[in-house]
């Protein structure tokens, strides 16, 4: 701690970035001072302005300026697929990609009973409504491949198949490029079940 309550300040709102600790945060906050005053200055204004700018899509969750998003608003895209994703970042890296062109729904989280966050907290209901408006004949879970996204895969997924939808989930298995021996056990075993 210093002597600045104002420099404490910072230390400790940088440290509410993922994966930030104490010693990355002294060390953002000291170069911000220190040798870019200018760009503690811009990063604060962009904060302000993301903050009080930014708010979710009416149809997907995910995050835009306007009531719905570019994405739900190009009718180029094909409204028979729609892929459920846990972030924006997760929705993000898979539109990079290019190699889907339907519509998608942001979770903003997934399951996890030990922190409270359960369907009605994710809004699921939502992504039901969505999932069921008569266009939909493919719903994709693209959730990440940890326990929490699992379970919120499987939750999901069997709610769905129940109401009558074709839902499948993302291919796992061993990365291009990879060798088999630096491969994890999980991996190879996964890989060869969903084998093509």
């Amino acid at each position: 701690m210093s002597d600045s309550n104002s420099l404490d300040g910072l230390v400790e709102a940088l440290r509410r970035l993922p994966g930030v600790g104490v010693k990355s945060a002294s060390r953002m906050a000291y170069h911000l001072l220190q040798h870019d005053r200018d760009g503690a200055k811009l990063l604060s204004r962009a904060l302000e302005q993301a903050t009080s700018t930014v708010r979710h899509c009416e149809r997907c969750n995910t995050f835009t300026e306007a009531p719905v998003c570019g994405l739900c608003l190009d009718a180029r895209r094909d409204a028979t697929k729609l892929c459920v994703v846990e972030t924006p970042a997760d929705q993000a890296a898979l539109e990079r990609t290019g190699a889907f062109r339907g519509y998608y729904f942001v979770l903003m989280g997934k399951l996890s009973p030990l922190d409270g966050i359960g369907p009605r907290e994710l809004g699921v209901s939502r992504l039901f409504e969505r999932a069921l408006d008569g266009q939909v004949s493919e719903v994709i879970l693209a959730t990440n491949f940890t326990a929490e996204g699992e379970a919120t895969a499987h939750v999901i997924g069997e709610a769905l198949r129940q109401r009558g939808l074709t839902v499948t989930r993302l291919a796992r298995g061993v990365p291009a490029g990879s060798e088999l021996e630096y491969v994890d056990l999980g991996t190879i075993a996964h890989a060869l079940v969903d084998r093509r």
